[in-house]
This record gives C-alpha cells, structure tokens and sequence, in this order.
C-alpha cells in the first residue's frame, strides 16, 4: 500500500465512527467532492484498509450482560494444536475478539454471556477436548471504552 495522507486519514477516522455515513455526507466532513472522495475510498478498500462496515448493537439490551475477559495458558504450543484451538474458539458463541498474545498468557478471548451461567456454559464448551494448563476469567463491572475510533490524524 502506497503511503496515504491526511484526506485518507480523515476519511478513515469518520468511517471509524460513523460507517453508516452517506457518500455526501463524508466527502462535506473531508472537504472533497463526491466523485474524489468515492475514488478515495475505493482505493482504501482495495488496499485492505477498509475491511467493511458494522452496525454496533447494544448487547446488555439482548441480555448478554457480562462482559469476561478470558486468559489462558496453555502447554502446547505446535502448529498443529493452535490451529486446532483457534478453529474450536472460533465456533463458540459469544466469543468476540480472540487473540494469541505474550507473556505469562498464551491467549486472551473477550467473552459476551447472559450472566454466569451463560459464561459457565461458554467455559464447559471452551474446555471440552482441550488440555489447557490455566484458564481464568477477568469479569467486567463497567465499560469506559469499547471500539474506540482512532484519531488517524493524531498517529504518526
């Protein structure tokens, strides 16, 4: 991807925050007419900056009202094994962002459940058929931050 400026920028900083925004209604907020701006953005998605557009919905209204924060560690650290594991996390519900990370930790899962007993039932299914040496759950009491958009303009 070649190096973009600060109307790429800008663009990708209102997408963050408003996907649903109107072609008009972005290339007003960059500064572009709409025929640039849709160039502009069409070469963003092209290059695999843009990876499409979602609707947040309000998930405590649905009842999923906690929210676990999910460390793992496990002994086993093949190819193989990870595959395996990663194909099994990505199928359980509720899981929604996985990561394998470093430290003490081998992977970090965010969890969306309705109650404890729905987290029990996600943990049961998380452990079925896997040898994992740790597994504790981090459970939230209050969200601050959640899918902040970042300020494009601001990192350099």
């Amino acid at each position: 991807m070649e190096k973009i400026d600060d109307i790429d920028r800008r663009i990708l900083t209102v997408l963050q925050k408003e996907g649903d925004i109107s072609q008009r209604d972005l290339a007003e907020k960059v500064g572009l007419s709409q025929n640039a701006c849709w160039r502009r953005l069409q070469n963003l998605k092209a290059s695999g900056l843009v990876l499409g557009t979602h609707t947040r919905i309000n998930l405590a209204a649905l009842g999923y009202d906690l929210t676990v924060f999910v460390m793992i560690r496990t002994r086993h650290h093949s190819r193989e094994w990870a595959e395996r594991f990663r194909a099994h996390v990505e199928q359980l519900p509720g899981v929604t962002d996985f990561y394998r990370i470093g430290g003490e930790w081998d992977y970090l899962i965010k969890v969306v459940a309705k109650g404890i007993a729905g987290y029990d039932a996600f943990y049961q299914k998380l452990t079925t058929d896997f040898d994992l040496a740790t597994v504790t759950g981090f459970f939230s009491m209050e969200t601050i931050i959640d899918g902040r958009a970042v300020d494009l303009r601001r990192m350099r």
